[in-house]
């Protein structure tokens, strides 16, 4: 069997979401985040573009998007993140590959 590689966006948008509206399951410690910077970080390495840092320092997740790879947790300074897998029923769904 062979797949078709394409563009990684064209290969993410055959993932379906199922988005929990009630929990997020990524909170940000802003405090922390601010003092270590944590926010330039973010923004560059999570392939999904999940964070986005605001005007004022704080952060912003746009969790739905999420793949739930973890490498926001590889390179987040400890605390800044609390993460954990989205509850049973919600989160990606990888189609393929």
């Amino acid at each position: 069997m062979t797949f078709a590689l394409g563009s990684v966006p064209e290969r993410l948008a055959g993932n379906h979401f199922e988005l929990d509206e009630e929990e997020s399951h990524i909170a940000v410690n802003q405090e922390l985040a601010k003092q270590t910077n944590a926010g330039e970080l973010l923004e560059r390495v999570c392939p999904a573009h999940v964070y986005a840092r605001n005007a004022d320092g704080t952060i912003s997740v746009e969790y739905a998007a999420c793949l739930e790879c973890g490498t926001c947790l590889a390179v987040a300074p400890v605390g800044v993140l609390s993460w954990h897998y989205p509850r049973g029923g919600f989160g990606v769904a990888f189609r393929e590959g």
